[in-house]
């Protein structure tokens, strides 16, 4: 898959914002950038940085495929807020997001952003080592290194700093080759800058991620040690060095001194949560494309003792055999594991799947329904009774509950379009349009929301006041904010 589109609208956007003072000027000499001032922040507002931020995620979903799975999804958010919360940038709002490919690599973008490849977590060999990436793309945020590279840009003619500041954040999200690439209209001098530049913020993540494991309590060493892996399995093998070691350049003197800082905080164990070997576990089992060579694998993996974690090997295993259509082994194992651990959601999602695969869709409802009277604040198992009741054909038991898990997550673009798919299945057009439009607006993309509340004001019954009401209402803001922001 190629990721030249999201090159190019990052490079778009970047100079969309840095170009506009120096369009009526003719004389590159005469170009100047606006005035940074001390804090690097007055040049991009926060609002600029949202408005950034969700460009990039439109751009980010339309050319890679980000992982829509509840469980991994609601995993990597949890872990990443644990994160958060010993860094800088507590109480601000940060989306984290798997994007399923091989790759080994990780990205912060603006806006708070920060996106893991499938590829890494599966590289990692403990919680502490993908939480490590993570704390990592965290200090890049709060370091505020996007906004520094602006303002040492701000040195810089107008046509330089455009290219070296595309260069940047193009590289920050595929690889150094491509921002050089791009670079290669720019002084040679602001190249070496901008690699000096890279080199000291990578530095200074280090720094401020090691910091943040620690605080979290997660091994501060996991940083180097992961880092030093990687180097080491790169010159091993011909399959070519990780694309986190291009976009993280590593070298040996980077990974002593990660060590060095690691080393000044206690040591002792972190045995991580079963749910991070759950996801890696189930990542593994997507990874393949021959379901029999899936099954293979955790079966001798269990034999062997190749695992690093024994549970969650045979819960992959579980899923294999799922894959494989092998319900009755499948079924077999998945209730040892919900005896060890009742309320692990995992297990209860993958039992209720089986069931449904069994033609008992009685036999999941009723599942689905007990667990979440259990546990009604676990968005997994929300989503997948949402779902249920909605095949089964109870809407507004659905829309209930559905309404009710927005009370804890309210910008959640899938549970918008759950309500849509209930409210077109109960023949009301008009409310499924305004929550598909709902969805747009979780995800940032105002212009196809308003079309979807513009159909809805179509399909709106005119004797309806407060529904016409509620979309002109909304449609109106809608189109407010995105006039506001051209």
């Amino acid at each position: 898959m190629t990721k030249t589109p999201l090159n190019i609208r990052i490079t778009l956007l970047l100079l969309a914002l840095i170009l506009p003072t120096a369009s009526a000027v003719t004389e590159e000499e005469n170009i100047k950038l606006p005035e940074l001032g001390s804090p690097s922040d007055q040049y991009l507002t926060p609002a600029d940085e949202i408005r950034l931020g969700r460009e990039f995620m439109q751009s980010v979903r339309k050319t890679s495929p980000v992982m829509d799975d509840p469980l991994i999804a609601e995993y990597i958010q949890t872990l990443g807020e644990k994160l958060l919360k010993q860094s800088e940038a507590i109480g601000q709002e940060f989306n984290f997001f798997v994007i399923e490919l091989p790759e080994v690599n990780a990205f912060a973008g603006p806006g708070g952003h920060i996106g893991i490849y499938s590829g890494l977590i599966l590289a990692t060999q403990s919680e502490s080592e993908l939480a490590s990436v993570i704390a990592h793309e965290i200090a890049h945020v709060t370091q505020k290194h996007l906004l520094r590279a602006f303002d040492a840009a701000n040195q810089m003619s107008g046509k330089t700093a455009a290219l070296l500041l595309a260069s940047i954040l193009v590289g920050a999200a595929t690889s150094p080759d491509a921002g050089i690439a791009l670079a290669t209209g720019v002084q040679a001098s602001a190249v070496q800058e901008q690699i000096n530049f890279t080199r000291s913020n990578e530095e200074e993540a280090d720094t401020v991620g090691i910091r943040i494991l620690a605080k979290s309590n997660f091994d501060p060493r996991a940083m180097p040690i992961f880092f030093e892996r990687l180097t080491h399995a790169s010159r091993l093998y011909d399959s070519g060095i990780p694309e986190i070691l291009r976009t993280h350049p590593v070298t040996t003197n980077r990974i002593a001194d990660a060590l060095g800082r690691a080393e000044t905080y206690p040591y002792k164990q972190y045995p991580g949560k079963l749910s991070y070997f759950l996801t890696r576990e189930t990542l593994r089992v997507r990874s393949f494309k021959d379901t029999k060579a899936a099954v293979k694998h955790f079966a001798s993996g269990l034999e062997e003792g190749r695992h690093l974690n024994q549970e969650a090997h045979q819960y992959g295993y579980a899923l294999a055999l799922k894959a494989d259509h092998q319900y009755e082994k499948a079924e077999k194992l998945v209730e040892k594991l919900l005896k060890s651990a009742p309320q692990q959601a995992e297990y209860v999602l993958l039992s209720a799947d089986i069931a449904k695969q069994q033609d008992e869709a009685g036999k999941s409802l009723k599942m689905l329904e007990t667990y979440y009277q259990l546990m009604p604040e676990s968005y997994p198992i929300s989503i997948a009774y949402i779902e249920d009741l909605t095949e089964n054909k109870r809407l507004e038991e659905a829309k209930s509950v559905a309404q009710q898990t927005l009370t804890l997550h309210d910008r959640d673009p899938r549970l918008y379009r759950l309500l849509s798919k209930i409210e077109q299945k109960a023949g009301r057009k008009a409310e499924s349009h305004r929550m598909l439009a709902e969805s747009y607006v979780a995800r940032g993309e105002y212009h196809p929301a308003i079309r979807q509340l513009e159909i809805a004001l179509k399909e709106a019954e005119t004797t309806d006041f407060y529904q016409t009401s509620r979309i002109e209402s909304r449609l109106q803001k809608l189109r407010d904010l995105v006039k506001k922001e051209q």
